[in-house]
């Protein structure tokens, strides 16, 4: 995953709480005038059923190829090493650690089994010193072991460690990691703005035991995973039909359930669940996917041209920053805000993905608040030709976004090899978090539009799409019991 914790999509800011301006109105009406750039736009990012099929097909072909080998396809297929899902059954206290950008939190949970389930969490968010992003490996990870145990030693009385056992702790890591075990994975490199030294090249489990140990903290790791991995089985624990997780934040990822024999490029080993989740990092899929030359442009000049195309047009990151592009070169080509183009509007990524989402829900007649929003971020006056005009971009990007996110669902739903249970009736879930997902409901319509298309009315009843908030957290904290050392 490119992009800062994908569940990170910021709030959405309310068009109510923006002051708002007098506007001059323009006379006349700009939409004759910018109609070639909006008509070209819309044709581009269409995505008709036979778009929507392929990539679906695509996205199924690339995930067997990244199966078979590794660099087999755009999609890298990575084994997570979770074979043995939460069952109901785990009983005892549990940590959980994520550590995805400038702040980590920590939870705990007492779970009490198939009767009692969960019976209390407690979690606390500390952020991290901009000073250790920059510091030495062990600077960093002795700072989270301290909040660690500064929170381990505020265990109240709901929660109670079985006599003889150690504490143990589900870490979720959201930075590139070459994953070797359940419980170890060496750093590739760090991103988010992290510059750590003595860790890439290292197991950044045995760099969290070794701090915890020096603080003498009587806890163990017991499972590593990504924040996808840990939404999924936050989900599977309280519905066993769930076979999937979707991120849609700021940025994108996929993972999925799959049975060992079906994975060519995994080393011969014996499991007795005869399944494991694969981390898919669908961000990276490319293959026929809609695009127009604004996506070009934005692709051309990131940090990652080439890379991260399916996320680029999909995720929360983007959407707004092609709006911005969209409507700078519609302000380039007429005067659709005015004679003048504001110097704001050429400042990359100013107009953020909940703006675009605020500028949606407008139901006013004059759309005052889309003409708000536009003053307030992006400094332009606008009459209500030019809002109506605005409306249907984001429109555009959000039903593009939001369609194609819906096939990527199906491309999974296919490679998983009982697909043919769904044709017959069972039912199916996808676990989805992300704040893209959870706060943009046009966004949200048209991916589970996207998918009724693609599977049929009478077939996408047996598929449920479910909202599971905040499911990562609690996720990691029962991968840590199922995968624990005292299990039975």
């Amino acid at each position: 995953m490119s992009v800062a914790a994908v569940g990170s999509f910021s709030p959405l800011r309310s068009p109510t709480w923006i002051a708002r301006p007098r506007f001059t109105m323009a006379v006349g009406s700009k939409a004759v005038s910018v109609s070639p750039i909006l008509t070209k736009f819309q044709k581009d990012c269409e995505t008709p059923l036979p778009v929507l099929r392929h990539v679906a097909d695509a996205m199924a072909n690339d995930m067997r190829a990244g199966l078979a080998v590794d660099g087999g396809s755009d999609l890298k297929m990575i084994l997570s090493y979770v074979d043995t899902l939460p069952s109901g059954n785990e009983e005892g206290l549990f940590y959980a650690l994520d550590l995805g950008g400038t702040n980590f939190r920590v939870l705990r949970v007492q779970l009490g089994g198939k009767e009692k389930r969960v019976i209390a969490t407690e979690f606390e968010q500390v952020s991290i010193p901009q000073h250790l992003m920059f510091a030495t490996s062990q600077e960093l990870f002795d700072f989270i072991a301290s909040g660690l145990e500064k929170f381990v030693e505020s265990e109240g009385d709901r929660f109670h460690l079985s006599p003889g056992r150690k504490r143990e702790t589900g870490f979720t890591f959201s930075f590139p990691v070459k994953q070797t075990s359940i419980d170890s994975g060496i750093l590739i490199k760090w991103t988010k703005g992290f510059a750590v030294s003595g860790v890439a090249g290292k197991d950044v489990v045995a760099c969290l035991n070794e701090a915890m140990e020096r603080r003498g903290l009587d806890m163990r790791v017991s499972a590593l995973v990504n924040d996808t991995v840990g939404t999924l089985a936050g989900a599977r624990y309280y519905d066993d039909d769930v076979v999937a997780a979707v991120i849609l934040g700021t940025g994108t990822n996929a993972c999925y359930i799959e049975q060992k024999d079906a994975i060519p490029k995994l080393p011969g080993q014996g499991s007795s669940s005869g399944e494991t989740i694969i981390n898919t990092e669908w961000g990276a899929y490319s293959n026929g996917l809609p695009l127009s030359v604004f996506d070009r442009e934005m692709d051309a000049a990131s940090i990652n041209p080439g890379e991260q195309i399916f996320e680029k047009t999909i995720a929360g990151m983007y959407l707004g920053e092609i709006a911005r592009r969209v409507l700078l070169a519609m302000a380039e080509f007429s005067p659709l805000f005015g004679k003048s183009i504001p110097e704001k509007l050429s400042r990359q990524f100013i107009l953020s993905t909940p703006d675009l989402c605020a500028m949606q829900q407008d139901v006013s007649d004059d759309l005052q608040a889309v003409g708000s929003i536009l003053y307030n971020v992006v400094g332009v006056e606008s009459d209500l030709s030019a809002r109506k005009i605005v409306v249907e971009v984001c429109d555009t990007i959000a039903k593009r976004g939001g369609r194609l996110a819906g096939a990527g669902i199906v491309g999974i739903l296919k490679k998983i090899e009982d697909f043919e249970g769904v044709k017959a009736g069972k039912r199916r879930v996808v676990a989805m978090d992300g704040g893209l997902y959870e706060n943009y409901p046009q966004y949200r319509k048209y991916l589970k539009e996207g998918v009724t298309e693609l599977l049929g009315t009478e077939l996408a009843k047996n598929v449920a799409i479910e909202h599971t908030k905040d499911g990562s957290g609690i996720g990691a904290a029962l991968l840590a019991a199922s995968n624990s050392i005292y299990r039975t």
